[in-house]
């Protein structure tokens, strides 16, 4: 990379719209009012300096039976009935040579899949209205039309078909842009002003295209480069917002594939299909790519959305147990995608909307009299006589508005999610397997501790200072509050730093930017919520009972006690093996962290899905892996093996003892943490009488502190939740090289070099010697300012 610019920190503020028929009725005006819609955003709009070309607009549709008609007729083709073909919106490359050879390719993926191949159509565009930058990276757009097997049946079951050949077409990693394939919808969108969408494409201003719905959106890139390909709607959503925990949901997803059962596809197709995301795309793109992948399999689209983007149920007294029940059910297999969102969703057949659990984004709506709902970002965008608005009103965060234009009528929040929450027994599965910790049994066992003098040598093999204790611990312990801190920090680089600094010492959290709004955790503890599960996620294609059998845990600052229940659970579905993450001093660290990949696969095979990393044992001949670097190294390698959603990681660090060095564990991958040597060094205090307090009220007020202080880590990017938050991978690296970071720090951004492995070791000897001098001279074990 030879700049600064990073992809990965794209985000856009936008305009959303839908005008849907209530009673299904077909009409060019729904087409019409949606476009006016898109046309009053364009302060939600972002162009270019010249005023030519847009950010992207776009709007999803039903397929126009009525216009496809004549149109095929005019071009010498037969589609058949309504929902008898499928129709395509292609991006080709303008390069015809290209484009010619991609066509070939999908009409012979075509015969594959047994599904007749009608033709092809040069949508008809106005490309003289576009700005230069538009003009010159315009795809060739075209349409295609395939005609519904006898076999198959209309609606899902024919897309499903069109699903798995749009996937097949995608895998061969070609220049082509599929917009759409679809039996129900099509979206026509791109690199416009607001004004150009109904302009450039002729299709959209004829009087015979009807629908009974149409979804319109328009993207204002705050800090991005527009595309075409980059312009919403998306197959499924259009989406106002951010979602700034996708580097763990795509993980995630990714992850799933190797615990995921179709109730619908056959292995074959399933592995035509995988991977479900689209990892180069947006965040909206990939949970885009996750609803379908959801939807295709047999959920429901309001179903996958419940799923995606929860309510804040934890902390809802007034909530009901049978949603509370469901919900915790999909949070044991399904973290939330969290982040400020305004979400616009459709299947052609449904139409909804649903809020953030924050309600971050606006959404405000009316039902006309002729049984229309209208709904968009902000009122104002259609001029409606008042005496024809029967209500007005706006979405509720976490909430979902739902119009079904086949049985015709308009679906409550309560009515929509009643109708779900009732579908299993969700209340007594969760009962039966999801285990608590609390409710685990103490072993008869002694918690290890350290003596004064090997805590001391400790304390320097982990590269403490006396900062850490007096000005961290020792207030936390007191207050269980974090100390208040400048938000500048005037000392060198890690990078530069002649002290040895930790690994943790070389990122920085990252924080909301431009349109991102940062929680207030303090005052809104109803949206938060601290709950992590451990254990193997569940095969969520298909609810069952044992897809719950985890482990929760609802502070993961795990104590001494905790540890010694992980220590010894084994019991169906639930078992841990300790993996220590020492290794001889002056061999390889690169070795060290291959034999522990090497270690997991071992135990992984032995049936363990509880796997806690521990640093206990350094002496003389051992040191440790750096805590961070062994956490996310395992983490990148459960990635790549598909194992992510089958093992849990916990961690038992005496390196751990501030916020930031939680929190960052937690964001590259662990599960939950216990910070030993933090809790002993809270012991000492309270025995050379420096701390007035019992010790386990002290730990618990520390753990507080450090629990409460992730939270607002994560309020400032926007997130709610910790399960969210983990393995997010909030933080760019300073100072780091590129082979370190692609190999255990995978897709985290670093936009300079830096130190390698070596380096990273001769760290971890450096503080090894100062607590073991290599000459066997006497130490000083007083901690260093």
């Amino acid at each position: 990379m030879n700049t600064l610019y990073e992809p990965s920190f794209e985000h856009d503020a936008c305009g959303i719209g839908a005008v849907v028929s209530i009673d299904g009725i077909k009409s060019h005006s729904i087409v019409d009012n949606a476009l006016n819609i898109v046309e009053k955003l364009e302060h939600r709009a972002g162009k270019d300096a010249k005023g030519e070309t847009g950010d992207g607009v776009g709007i999803l549709v039903q397929i126009s039976h009525n216009f496809f008609k004549k149109v095929s007729k005019k071009e010498g083709f037969n589609l058949g009935n309504e929902r008898d073909y499928g129709v395509g919106m292609f991006f080709f490359p303008s390069n015809q040579i290209e484009r010619n050879r991609e066509k070939r390719l999908f009409e012979t993926l075509c015969k594959k899949e047994d599904m007749q191949f009608i033709a092809w159509r040069e949508v008809p565009v106005n490309k003289d209205i576009l700005g230069e930058k538009a003009l010159n990276c315009m795809p060739c757009i075209t349409q295609c039309f395939i005609e519904r097997p006898d076999d198959v049946k209309q609606g899902i079951d024919f897309d499903r078909r069109l699903y798995i050949l749009r996937r097949e077409f995608e895998h061969s990693h070609l220049d082509t842009y599929v917009a759409s394939l679809s039996s129900r919808t099509i979206v026509y969108k791109g690199m416009f002003l607001v004004k150009q969408l109904r302009t450039f494409y002729l299709d959209l201003q004829s009087d015979e295209y009807d629908s009974s719905l149409a979804l319109v959106h328009s993207r204002f890139s705050t800090n991005t480069n527009p595309s075409w390909q980059r312009a919403h709607p998306n197959r499924f959503i259009a989406h106002n917002g951010e979602i700034n925990t996708i580097r763990g949901n795509a993980d995630r997803m990714l992850a799933r594939e190797e615990t995921l059962k179709s109730p619908i596809f056959n292995n074959e197709e399933i592995h035509e299909i995988l991977p479900a995301i689209d990892s180069t795309g947006s965040d909206s793109a990939m949970l885009d790519n996750t609803l379908e992948f959801l939807v295709m399999n047999g959920m429901p689209l309001p179903l996958a959305i419940m799923v995606c983007i929860p309510e804040p149920w934890k902390n809802d007294e007034s909530m009901s147990s049978e949603k509370k029940d469901f919900y915790h059910y999909w949070a044991t297999m399904m973290e939330p995608w969290d982040g400020p969102a305004a979400i616009l969703f459709s299947d052609g057949d449904v139409l909804g909307a649903t809020l953030d659990r924050n309600g971050l984004r606006p959404s405000r709506y009316y039902i006309t009299k002729d049984n229309m709902l209208i709904l968009s970002s902000e009122v104002g965008v259609l001029d409606i006589p008042e005496e024809n608005i029967v209500k007005k009103s706006r979405l509720q965060p976490g909430k979902i508005l739902l119009v079904d234009t086949v049985q015709k009528r308009l679906i409550s929040d309560d009515e929509c999610k009643k109708q779900y929450t009732n579908l299993y027994p969700y209340g007594e599965w969760i009962n039966m397997n999801l285990v608590e910790l609390k409710d685990l049994s103490i072993p008869n066992k002694k918690i290890p501790v350290y003596t004064q003098d090997e805590r001391d040598i400790m304390y320097r093999a982990f590269g403490w200072n006396y900062e850490d204790v007096n000005e961290m611990i020792l207030p936390m312990a007191k207050t269980g509050v974090e100390p208040i801190a400048s938000m500048g920090v005037d000392t060198p680089l890690a990078l530069m730093s002649d002290k040895h600094p930790a690994l943790f010492n070389y990122f920085k959290q990252l924080f909301a930017q431009v349109t991102n709004p940062p929680i207030d955790s303090l005052r809104e503890k109803i949206v938060t919520d601290t709950t992590v599960y451990v254990g193997s996620d569940g095969n969520m294609l298909e609810p069952n009972k044992t897809s719950c059998t985890v482990l929760e845990i609802t502070n993961p600052i795990l104590t001494g006690v905790d540890m010694l229940k992980l220590k010894n659970l084994n019991r169906p579905g639930l078992k841990s093996s300790i993996l220590p993450l020492l290794y001889y001093k002056n061999t390889s660290l690169k070795d060290a962290l291959n034999n522990l990949f090497i270690a997991l696969e071992h135990e992984y095979h032995n049936g363990s899905n509880v796997i806690i990393l521990s640093d206990r044992g350094v002496d003389e001949n051992h040191v440790a892996i750096p805590s961070l670097l062994a956490v996310s190294g395992v983490e990148q390698y459960l990635i790549r093996t598909k194992k992510r959603t089958a093992i849990s990681i916990i961690l038992e660090s005496a390196e751990i003892r501030n916020v930031h060095q939680a929190a960052m564990v937690l964001s590259y991958g662990a599960r939950a943490v216990n910070p030993y040597l933090a809790h002993e060094c809270i012991a000492e205090l309270i025995d050379q009488k420096l701390l007035d307090k019992d010790y386990h009220t002290a730990i618990d007020d520390y753990n507080k502190g450090l629990v409460n202080g992730i939270v607002k880590i994560a309020a400032k990017m926007g997130i709610s939740t910790i399960q969210s938050y983990q393995s997010a991978q909030i933080f760019e690296a300073v100072g780091i090289n590129k082979e370190v970071i692609d190999q255990y720090f995978t897709n985290t951004v670093s936009r300079v070099g830096g130190i390698g492995l070596k380096e990273i070791e001769e760290d971890v000897n450096f503080h090894h010697n100062k607590a073991f001098d290599p000459f066997g001279l006497t130490v000083n074990t007083h901690l260093d300012s």
